[in-house]
């Protein structure tokens, strides 16, 4: 295999080397082994972890994505062991009582995880214990549901910070969701730094909640959004976001995982590379916060924002991670109490980082419910997470490559998650109603993507999408009845 070097017009040095799958948050072929042969080796037995972030040192090591291996050599012709880690399916499975649920006399499938994740029965519960022994607002009063309402927002702040390896509770400001965290970051930071001119960076992998926002603050400061470009894959061609930069390049904004295609992006290598111009990046973390590890603090990101609802915490909450200074920097997004230190008429002085980014009252049960999933996912372990939802997705892939046709859009060789297709003689519609009456919930649609669905030709695809309590079982019924629908309008084109 050949080393590609990206010379960084602005660097000492080339950028060089040769991502592994682990890079990627993935699991290698041992990994793999291990998951289907049912022997997982642990910490006693000497084993490093199937995962550790990788720091690219400025002007060290990266790669072309022509280098970057493919984690799979062979997709599996048998379905992975039902367990993630040591925890078998059907003990996950019975924490989520959504998934007891019938739809049309079926039982549910869902398979629509990308747009948001069911939760187990250990988030609901702490949202009702919230109500009834804690409810209060938080940090404005003396009495005792005060204190406790106050003690589990802050402690939900804590998990958060643990979880994706911040420095610390003080870099995590909660807000409504990805598109809230993406809108901060916009008016709060870019927004200021901005004249005409000047120059954002976006990938085609973008989510419209990483396009919009941005689209707006550029049209109120002149500046301009350029876009980094993907192969015939769905991998970004990291050679291509290089050339973007130049001396106008203030801000670039990528996600870390594609929502439409399942892409895993290589993100230490675009944080590398924009910090190497000196310039500061966001991540958008919605799709890969469930599925692969996540340490902001080993990836340097500037900026790191997802949903709760993404990573089987409740709706209408959500998290933007940022470096002390850049939180210090910007501005507040909006004003009212809870943000403020004192208030005259003459002058506010604000509360420091996050508080000062959180006004009003916010959403503390939800907040608390998002520490439950956190701690649900942690028990049982993101690393065991991805290495069964890769097996899976391989399984899947395997799968729904044997229906004639039927094919997938996004086939990069780091993905997660996503199985996005189209299907001969059907629209998009079509076949989700027809799984739907099956019991089998997917979306189909564009994603709120629809720059990068456009690249590949399409205005929409029909997109399952993965977690860990989803089986085997699940795909075999998926592969099934699209095969069937597949079979039944080829005899009429025959």
């Amino acid at each position: 295999m050949t080393t590609n070097k990206l010379q960084l017009p602005f660097a000492s040095a080339p950028f060089s080397g040769e991502p592994s799958a682990h890079d990627y948050g993935l699991p290698d072929e041992r990994d793999l082994s291990s998951l289907l042969s049912g022997h997982f080796p642990d910490a006693a037995e000497g084993r490093a972890p199937p995962y550790a972030p990788r720091v690219v040192p400025l002007g060290g090591a990266s790669a072309a994505v022509d280098d970057f291996p493919a984690p799979r050599t062979a997709s599996p012709d048998f379905a992975p062991l039902a367990r993630v880690g040591s925890v078998p399916l059907e003990q996950i499975r019975a924490d989520f009582p959504i998934l007891s649920e019938r739809v049309d006399g079926n039982p549910l499938v869902w398979l629509d995880n990308a747009a948001t994740t069911q939760r187990p029965k250990q988030v609901i519960e702490r949202i009702g214990y919230y109500y009834e022994h804690e409810n209060s607002n938080i940090h404005r009063a003396a009495h005792t549901l005060a204190a406790r309402s106050t003690d589990a927002y802050e402690a939900a702040r804590d998990k958060v910070a643990r979880f994706i390896g911040a420095p610390g509770p003080d870099n995590i400001i909660f807000v409504r969701g990805t598109t809230e965290g993406l809108n901060l970051i916009a008016h709060s930071y870019v927004k200021p730094l901005l004249q005409p001119g000047d120059e954002i960076i976006l990938t085609l992998l973008e989510h419209h909640a990483n396009i919009v926002p941005w689209q707006l603050i550029a049209q109120q400061t002149g500046a301009v959004i350029r876009v980094a470009p993907v192969d015939e894959q769905g991998q970004l061609i990291l050679a291509e976001y290089v050339r973007l930069f130049n001396r106008k390049t203030r801000f670039v904004s990528a996600t870390h995982v594609s929502n439409a295609l399942g892409t895993i992006t290589p993100v230490q290598e675009l944080v590398s590379i924009a910090h190497s111009f000196g310039v500061r990046i966001a991540i958008d973390g919605a799709q890969s916060i469930s599925h692969i590890p996540v340490n902001v603090s080993a990836l340097d990101a500037d900026f790191f924002v997802f949903s709760g609802h993404k990573v089987f915490g409740p709706t209408g909450i959500g998290v933007v991670y940022g470096k002390q200074e850049v939180l210090e920097q910007a501005q507040p997004y909006q004003g009212g109490g809870n943000m403020i230190a004192d208030v005259t008429f003459e002058l506010t002085q604000y509360q420091k980082p996050p508080h000062k980014f959180e006004a009003g009252t916010g959403n503390i049960a939800d907040a608390v419910g998002l520490g439950a999933a956190i701690d649900y996912v942690t028990a049982l372990g993101i690393e065991n997470i991805a290495a069964y939802e890769h097996a899976l997705l391989e399984y899947g892939i395997q799968k729904l490559s044997q229906i004639a046709g039927l094919r997938l859009i996004g086939t990069a060789p780091h993905k997660t998650s996503v199985l996005s297709f189209v299907l001969d003689h059907h629209s998009n519609e079509a076949v989700g109603r027809y799984l739907s009456q099956a019991g089998i919930a997917v979306r189909a649609g564009h994603h709120c993507a629809q720059p990068i669905l456009r690249h590949f030709g399409y205005e929409g695809t029909v997109r399952p999408s993965l977690a860990f309590y989803n089986t085997p079982q699940e795909i075999d019924l998926l592969a099934q009845k699209i095969a069937q629908l597949a079979d039944s309008s080829a005899s009429v084109h025959r």
